[in-house]
């Protein structure tokens, strides 16, 4: 009696389809939430790298700015940035000027992001700009705080550079900065 009644579970393959599924179906959720999670991140790193690029391009696209027409254009990192926070993003625009082999702030206005300091020596990629030409440094960083915690348990931070030469003139000057 015992012996054909362990045949007939050792025979059973009825119920294995929902032995596997629920083997299988934490794995797959989890994988689902990392993407997920994965996706928003990669979207948030993406819009906050555009921002700085938005940014250094409308600067560059003047001959003068103001500091207030420089906070309106850091106002527009904030609507690129929807739906995410804008909150933790920080951005800061400067004019960099190579003087005898040597690259230093002109000037330099930040939005959550201390300005540098004029006349501070910057280290630029190589053969960017020569002596006497001037480049437009656009830098935003953006903590980014997943809202699922599963991949990303920590604030990550991300941050770009965007380099532009004015367009109109050979150096842009800001009033106020």
């Amino acid at each position: 009696m015992t012996r054909s009644l362990l045949a007939r579970f050792r025979n059973d393959e009825s119920g294995v389809s929902a032995i596997e599924f629920a083997m299988l179906a934490p794995v797959l959720i989890a994988f689902y939430f990392g993407m997920a999670e994965f996706c928003q991140g990669y979207m948030a790193q993406k819009r906050m790298g555009h921002v700085s690029a938005m940014v250094a391009d409308l600067v560059a696209q003047e001959e003068t700015v103001s500091a207030a027409a420089l906070t309106d254009m850091f106002s527009i990192g904030g609507l690129i940035m929807k739906p995410f926070s804008t909150a933790p993003l920080k951005q800061r625009v400067s004019s960099i000027t190579r003087t005898s082999g040597v690259a230093k702030v002109t000037w330099s206005k930040g939005n959550g992001m201390a300005a540098r300091v004029t006349g501070e020596t910057v280290t630029l990629p190589a053969d960017l700009i020569t002596d006497g030409q001037s480049i437009i440094m656009s830098e935003a960083t953006y903590d980014y705080d997943s809202p699922v915690d599963y991949l990303m348990p920590t604030i990550t931070q991300f941050s770009h550079k965007y380099y532009l030469r004015p367009r109109t003139v050979d150096q842009v000057t800001c009033t106020g900065c």
